[in-house]
């Protein structure tokens, strides 16, 4: 029933998250729904589909013990909008943008669209600034670079909020400018987003970070929501105020089980394991949030996490993230069952902006060649691995054992740090090195002659 320009009452059925609203007119896709119950209470929604006499409306709090036919519907005529404001600093918020600190909502003249702005590829300029984290797999091998978007694919059990946490306190972002934190937690424990609490309190960076919290026992439907609140504060405080922001999102695997829960209550036809067919083009536009414009004086860098089901990097989630993203940091469970932390294994790791932001004048002249020369002597580790299942360790050549002996040595001395240990990148490239001279020189055939004698004959 019309009760005036753009109010309705009534809802006509209801499905998951979903309400199905009949009779309505003059209502846009994504447009922000504003529902009111008897007792009073505001639930908020926006349009996910729209025909000629009907609008499919996302419910972020669910329609479990709505009564159907009393509630009023306001459309908005604007898609979601939040405030955005350097003095949302320091505070903590809902999926919704709502405060959860006890502080006062927030409140500013500049309003965005939490789907964000159509960016011009040609405004993007290339990443070439590193990130220095302190983790010598990621510094040596797969370095982050200001601007780029590098997830971490994790498991059930693996430390990646530990490895993250870490990356938080020791991360140069700013290289001495201005930088931000924008946290984003997607259906995560309660003690996980303490934990992240704790970190930015005991590194004394709290003033610096903005916290958006979907906790495992708040609305899944909101969690959909959640990354594109926290990218949208983040791109405000990145080109419109000039720092440069780091993005965590965690764990965006929940993310994918909303779309795939909203998908099913819309009765739309699924793709793989029952996502829907645009779950790429859907985790593309958070991804693709992250970067650098041209004239524009700071950055936005992602790091998403996810954890994987079962441990399969092929599942969709982690396979589409892969082909969106710039690079993955690969936890591995093997490295984890042996103590070694952070447990990175560098082989399925990559980083693919790492070129561009190495090198002379940038880390070390040495650096591209000594991780291409690390890359390939722990890759033939492991097949020198496999080869001893089969005949056995002591029939090897000593070709080969010194391939057994540099694998122990790389893993306990270069992959292995302890979790407050943030090692410079001197340090991580001359551990490197260190770790090279258990091989035979014959067998350096990535570094140059130059580079042996400078930084491998004065040890």
């Amino acid at each position: 029933m019309n009760m005036g320009q753009r109010e309705y009452i009534g809802i006509s059925r209801a499905k998951g998250p979903l309400a199905f609203v009949e009779g309505i007119r003059d209502v846009g896709f994504n447009e922000r729904v504003e529902m009111t119950l008897p007792d009073g209470r505001l639930l908020q929604g926006r349009v996910l589909e729209i025909s000629t006499e009907l609008a499919v409306v996302e419910v972020f709090a669910g329609t479990g013990g709505l009564d159907l036919s009393s509630v009023r519907l306001r459309f908005a005529g604007r898609p979601f909008q939040i405030p955005v404001h350097d003095q949302m600093l320091g505070r903590v918020f809902n999926g919704l943008c709502e405060p959860l600190d006890g502080g006062p909502a927030p409140v500013s003249k500049t309003m965005r669209d939490v789907g964000g702005q159509p960016l011009n590829p040609v405004a993007r300029a290339y990443p070439r600034n590193f990130i220095q984290t302190g983790i010598s797999t990621i510094d040596g091998m797969n370095t982050l670079i200001r601007g780029q978007k590098l997830p971490i694919f994790s498991g059930s059990g693996l430390p990646h909020n530990e490895l993250a946490s870490q990356i938080i306190r020791q991360a140069n972002i700013g290289g001495g400018e201005d930088f931000a934190l924008v946290f984003a937690a997607i259906g995560v424990k309660h003690d996980v987003a303490r934990m992240f609490q704790d970190v930015f309190e005991e590194g004394g960076v709290t003033e610096k970070v903005v916290m958006f919290l979907n906790l495992a026992d708040d609305p899944s439907i909101e969690r959909i929501l959640t990354p594109r609140t926290a990218l949208t504060l983040a791109e405000y405080l990145a080109f419109d105020r000039g720092l440069h922001v780091l993005v965590v999102m965690t764990d965006m695997n929940n993310y994918g089980e909303a779309l795939r829960e909203v998908a099913t209550a819309k009765g739309e036809i699924p793709s793989r394991k029952g996502f829907p067919g645009y779950l790429y083009s859907d985790l593309a536009s958070i991804y693709e949030r992250a970067g650098r414009i041209r004239d524009k004086k700071g950055s936005i860098t992602q790091l998403p996490m996810l954890t994987m089901p079962n441990d399969d990097i092929t599942h969709p989630i982690p396979d589409l993230t892969g082909y969106i993203t710039e690079g993955q940091i690969v936890l591995d469970r093997d490295l984890h069952k042996k103590g070694i932390y952070p447990p990175i294994n560098p082989l399925p790791s990559l980083s693919r902006l790492m070129d561009a932001g190495i090198g002379s004048g940038k880390t070390r002249e040495d650096h591209e060649h000594l991780s291409s020369q690390l890359y390939a002597a722990y890759s033939q580790v492991r097949q020198v691995e496999r080869l001893a299942s089969i005949i056995g360790e002591e029939e090897l050549s000593e070709v080969d054992r010194s391939y057994l002996s540099f694998g122990q040595e790389f893993e306990k001395e270069f992959i292995a740090q302890r979790p407050d240990e943030n090692r410079t990148m001197e340090e991580t490239l001359d551990r490197g090195w260190e770790r090279l001279a258990v091989l035979p020189r014959s067998e350096l055939t990535r570094v140059s002659e130059a580079e042996i004698e400078k930084y491998l004959n004065k040890r």
